[in-house]
């Protein structure tokens, strides 16, 4: 039985949404040869089980944390907008044959609308902050510090 403590663990959340991503990583390398930009479709499957890895790991070290409640609550949010995001519009990029500006490698030539090319470029800038954030905000929450004595 679940009891309330257990299902708000940020912890164990952080766990089954890696586990997630990661699922979603594999999944999507089923996909490739439906898309527009199967190159790019290759970069969504790497980002869904590097970044759902990464959530893994989170998940692991989260009591290891240095941090009040408030900063943990924007590392969480960050953490999975951030991965979540990544994975989710290299996959849209690689259905719609875009994405060239932002990532000219595994874009391979393929460019998308205005429009297009707006909603990823603002997906990816976003992203890239989130995660950078949440790495500095992990780092900073992994510094040594000293523990009095009970």
């Amino acid at each position: 039985m679940k009891t309330d403590e257990h299902i708000a663990d940020p912890a164990r959340r952080l766990l089954r949404l890696g586990i997630l991503l990661f699922l979603l990583g594999l999944v999507t390398g089923f996909l490739l040869p439906l898309t527009a930009n199967p190159r790019m479709a290759l970069s969504s499957h790497l980002e869904g089980i590097l970044n759902g890895l990464f959530l893994v790991v989170l998940g692991l070290i989260w009591h290891r944390l240095e941090l009040d409640n408030r900063v943990r609550r924007v590392a969480f949010g960050l953490a999975v907008f951030g991965t979540f995001t990544n994975w989710g519009i290299t996959l849209v990029s690689a259905f719609l044959g875009a994405g060239a500006p932002m990532m000219p490698l595994a874009a391979a030539g393929h460019t998308g609308s205005a429009g297009q090319e707006l909603l990823i470029t603002i997906a990816l800038i976003s992203l890239s902050v989130a995660m950078v954030t949440v790495s500095c905000i992990v780092f900073w929450g992994l510094r040594p510090t000293k523990r009095l004595a009970h």
